[in-house]
């Protein structure tokens, strides 16, 4: 089965349609021929743009001269309100002492301390899920919150704090517009910017919530009863240079991102990869088989290659983040055009997987394609699920051992098949189905327990 992709839009008109459109939905809102273009420039009264399909530029942007094209100042005018100063909206010197604490966190050795807390998560999940037709985003999302917050805080999401803050993030998903049409306008610094007051309150929920959670933690810390998590790791660790640690305001910046990163986007990712496998049974069958063989250990992971198959395509038909935005520090010259300063430059991963000059059979749900060589090589020229470079995700491997550990579970539970309606994809906070994703699921009567 071909997986859904929402309509394209075959209309120029001026910035209301344009803002109008985005609204309702970002992605049908864009034409097709951009499936198809190298590069793409928007221009209006309000706004400069440029659509960079072109690898050569990808590659230019983020990993040859990254300095030059600093994360885009509009970003941070939509999520102001819920991530402050977090690593993911900064810039030059507070971008890279951010980094320097972050990083190490997730190293390797790392991320198989936190394994049992991935996989507790994801054993709870399944026995969560009901025999029934279900919407199965909130499943996920309620799994994915689950396995952040025993990663990050040794809580499970039945704790009090973290049952409080998976619903506010719930009302704040809701709440916060696809597109913030303040961010579009070219105003000056000291004129306010508008949110709407249901997405400050959420925010301020959330950020108040975490507030409490860092506090506790940095009490725990001074009194030497913090458990070894990664909330610990990363409040404890100094700046190499500096020698400065984050302070409980930075902490909570930084925590309100993590959530956000490691809890929506991996709930998206997992989601589509659930409707892609109830919509494919073969390959559904494969995980299921290849599942049936876990013990319950980190290395079981690494011999999941049919479910690690299906995640990473599930990434790329359905990038969790399907747009990126950056800014021009200078002048340029892309492709025999003049990309001026301040100019926003707009990588697009939901363009990018699905390039009809980059992929073969861009549309079509194709795992092994992950074996050939000429799937490895539109991967290395074409597939940023993560981003690249410097500011690659640093939890990008924590969310492939999460994902695929999650897939296999669930597969070898239930079966899964495909609801009434097939999903359209729309572009929220993260990548979601405008009316959910339903898919039934049945337990496997032979399934392991």
């Amino acid at each position: 089965m071909i997986p859904p992709k929402p309509p394209t839009s075959s209309a120029r008109g001026g910035i209301l349609r344009m803002a109008r459109g985005f609204r309702r939905d970002l992605l049908s809102a864009l034409p097709a021929h951009l499936f198809r273009a190298w590069m793409a420039e928007f221009r209006n009264p309000l706004i400069h743009s440029f659509l960079c399909n072109d690898p050569a530029l990808v590659r230019l942007i983020l990993q040859d001269r990254p300095a030059d094209f600093p994360k885009s100042n509009r970003l941070r005018e939509g999520l102001a309100p819920l991530l402050g100063r977090s690593v993911f909206v900064t810039n030059g010197e507070e971008w890279q002492f951010q980094r320097r604490i972050i990083d190490p966190a997730f190293e390797g050795g790392r991320l198989h301390e936190a394994f049992p807390a991935i996989l507790a998560a994801a054993r709870s999940a399944v026995e969560r899920l009901p025999e029934a037709e279900i919407d199965i985003e909130p499943e996920t999302s309620h799994a994915a919150a689950d396995a952040i917050f025993r990663t990050l805080f040794s809580l499970p999401i039945e704790h009090d704090i973290a049952t409080r803050v998976f619903a506010a993030f719930r009302a704040h998903q809701d709440a916060q517009p696809i597109v913030n049409l303040a961010a579009l306008l070219p105003l000056p610094s000291w004129v306010p910017r508008w949110h709407s007051r249901r997405t400050r309150d959420t925010a301020a929920e959330i950020r108040g919530l975490i507030r409490q959670l860092v506090t506790d933690r940095m009490a725990a810390i001074h009194a030497g009863t913090a458990p070894d998590d990664l909330a610990t790791k990363i409040m404890t660790t100094p700046d190499p240079q500096t020698g400065r640690r984050f302070t409980a305001p930075e902490m909570v910046d930084q925590v309100a991102i993590f959530f956000l990163a490691g809890h929506e986007t991996s709930a998206s990712a997992l989601a589509w990869a659930l409707w892609l496998l109830a919509a494919n049974p073969d390959w559904q069958d494969r995980v299921a088989a290849e599942a049936t063989a876990m013990t319950g250990e980190m290395s079981d992971v690494s011999a999941l290659k049919s479910t690690r198959a299906v995640f990473r395509e599930a990434l790329r038909l359905y990038p969790p983040v399907p747009m990126m935005v950056r800014e021009a520090a200078g002048p340029e010259h892309f492709r025999n055009r003049d990309v001026p300063r301040g100019a926003q430059l707009i990588l697009s991963p939901w363009h990018l997987h699905r390039h009809e000059r980059l992929w073969d059979r861009p549309d079509d749900f194709d795992p092994a394609r992950w074996d050939s060589d000429q799937g490895r090589a539109s991967a290395r020229a074409a597939f940023i699920p993560f981003s690249a470079g410097q500011r690659v995700c640093p939890g990008a491997g924590f969310a492939m051992i999460e994902g695929v550990l999650m897939l296999a579970l669930i597969t070898r539970a239930f079966r899964l098949s495909p609801g009434r309606l097939p999903p359209v994809p729309v572009a929220r906070l993260t990548l979601r189905g405008r009316d959910g994703i339903l898919i039934r699921l049945k337990r496997r009567k032979d399934a392991p327990s």
